[in-house]
């Protein structure tokens, strides 16, 4: 069993609970490690400092009964609106390379591709002339860059730009057009020693059938040495396991026989640990 999350939303972003209902719901659950990772991106921002100090108190409050880690989900678009939040953000114990937006080519709005369906229908038809393989290419393009726009730890939802492709089908994803771009960002991330999160928020929310990365990219990401972190991505302190043992599963079957842990070592740094999927 998975006994910790690493991608953990609460109401300082867009999440439904409190920090400290969700540290409740992560000792009911036998947890042993909790990290939270609030939004950071063009849309969706916390008060950090607020968030900041609030998980620095429960670190305190629950030190010897629960690891707990403070993180952001920093998006490769966002840009620090103080010099005190560039510090803040320079002093997380860890991040979450995402991408989320992708900038237009024609220099207009900033496009999202997990907002809603309509909005990203009429962002590929206004820029990309409704072909979604192109715009897939760019966000790729993108993501390739998240290190170094981030700095993260590992790198969350990998294939997010098809958040709706269960219900649009604009993509085949066995498409070389699709693929291709892919697997080439892949390949990099994996050269940069960068883990990449298994996340099971689609798939505990109902909103796709595969978690991201989906089966086929976690195969070819095994067979390039890469490494995997497994995260429920919760809202909401119900989802806090959500997914795992799907998660697990699919792991186990795409050939990996271990998942990494975050942690606080005897140094009070944060480190990986392997943890055997068959325990």
């Amino acid at each position: 069993m998975i006994r910790g999350n690493f991608h953990t939303h609460t109401v300082f972003c867009d999440g439904s609970n409190t920090a400290e209902e969700v540290v409740e719901q992560a000792l009911s659950l036998g947890f042993t490690h909790l990290g939270f990772s609030g939004h950071m991106d063009p849309e969706i921002t916390m008060d950090l400092a607020a968030y900041d100090v609030e998980i620095r108190r429960l670190q305190e409050k629950y030190k010897g009964q629960i690891d707990i880690l403070r993180g952001v989900e920093l998006d490769g678009l966002f840009v620090p609106g103080s010099e005190e939040e560039s510090v803040l953000l320079g002093n997380m114990e860890y991040l979450i390379g995402s991408t989320h937006f992708i900038e237009a080519p024609s220099g207009g709005e900033t496009g999202c591709v997990d907002d809603n369906p309509e909005r990203l229908e009429k962002f590929c038809r206004q820029e990309f002339g409704g072909d979604y393989y192109r715009l897939a290419k760019v966000y790729y393009e993108l993501e390739a860059e998240i290190w170094e726009r981030t700095h993260c730890t590992f790198v969350g939802h990998f294939d997010l730009v098809t958040r709706f492709n269960d219900q649009m089908h604009f993509i085949d994803e066995a498409d070389r057009r699709y693929t291709g771009p892919a697997l080439e960002t892949m390949e990099y991330l994996v050269s940069k020693n960068l883990p990449f999160e298994i996340n099971c928020g689609a798939v505990n929310r109902g909103r796709k059938a595969e978690l991201y990365p989906n089966r086929f990219l976690l195969r070819n990401l095994r067979e390039m040495g890469g490494e995997i972190l497994i995260s429920s991505d919760a809202h909401g302190k119900e989802l806090l396991d959500g997914g795992f043992d799907i998660a697990v599963r699919t792991a186990v079957e795409c050939g990996f026989t271990h998942t990494l842990f975050l942690e606080h070592g005897p140094d009070g740094k944060v480190k990986f640990r392997y943890v055997p999927l068959d325990s």
